[in-house]
């Protein structure tokens, strides 16, 4: 049961910690998948360029 009265309501401090941890977590992720496109989009240019070449 909740806290009667006085105090902050019970867990907000832990749910806050949860969200802010699973939010970097999410970011991180996301930034993994765009450098990883950009990287195979490079990668894909540079063959692309070798073909025209040859």
């Amino acid at each position: 049961m909740p806290k009667k009265g006085k105090g902050k309501a019970k867990n907000t401090v832990n749910k806050a910690k949860h969200t802010k941890l699973m939010n970097r977590k999410i970011n991180k992720v996301k930034l993994e998948k765009q450098l990883h496109k950009e990287r195979l989009k490079a990668i894909i240019k540079k063959v692309n360029e070798q073909k025209e070449k040859t």
